[in-house]
């Protein structure tokens, strides 16, 4: 029977020791986690980028909508100026001083020997400055005012009493506004129809009168 003797059995052990090598093992080992590692952080890189987009996406959509809803706040502002200052005007254009019921008035408002010379309306708007709210040094807050207009109406009324004693008639005349219904619903209690002014008796053509000079000023009214 044949006798094989394996010459390289020492260094088929050799290299059998070495496959078997722990450190070499460790490094494959470490190798592959590494390998891993690198792509799972490339996973990681690429739905960062991902998400970034998103977040970019979003923020540029969200500006945009900031955008739009700071003009509709813009044009909601402009808005409602626009429709307080219609109010205003409107209440201006029925609350003003309407000749023509004033001159019915007037109409109404008669006497013997006295006859109307002139009849003049001053109407007056001044503007107020808006007032803006402040706070004081005990922090207590001061409301502040809008800005308004104030209408002042003055009436005068120049007439002649050429009556049998001339100005017998000025202050019966005087009572008659007064009392006329038109004024007293525009004027108030508090505002009574006043004697600007009472010139001397004058004579022409044979003629004695006086010329007088009565004066109604409205409530004022501020808007």
């Amino acid at each position: 029977m044949p006798i094989h003797i394996n010459l390289l059995a020492e260094a088929h052990a050799v290299e059998d020791l070495r496959r078997r090598d722990p450190v070499k093992r460790a490094i494959w080992i470490g190798v592959g986690l590494v390998i891993v590692m690198l792509a799972w952080s490339s996973s990681l890189q690429l739905k960062a980028m991902i998400a970034r987009g998103e977040v970019n996406h979003v923020a540029a959509q969200l500006a945009t909508r900031t955008n739009e809803f700071q003009q509709v706040l813009v044009n909601q502002r402009k808005l409602i100026e626009a429709n307080h200052r219609l109010s205003l005007l409107q209440q201006m254009a029925t609350n003003r001083v309407l000749h023509g019921t004033l001159l019915n008035a007037m109409q109404q408002t008669t006497l013997d020997d006295v006859q109307l010379t002139r009849l003049k309306t001053d109407e007056a708007f001044i503007y107020n400055e808006e007032i803006k709210a402040k706070t004081n040094a005990n922090d207590h807050v001061i409301p502040g005012r809008p800005a308004s207009v104030t209408e002042r109406v003055v009436l005068t009324v120049e007439a002649r009493d050429s009556g049998t004693n001339p100005g017998d008639q000025v202050n019966k005349f005087k009572q008659a506004i007064g009392q006329s219904p038109y004024f007293q619903a525009t004027m108030g209690k508090t505002n009574e129809v006043r004697l600007a002014n009472l010139s001397p008796p004058q004579t022409i053509d044979g003629k004695t009168f006086v010329l007088f000079t009565l004066e109604c000023r409205y409530p004022e009214k501020t808007r």
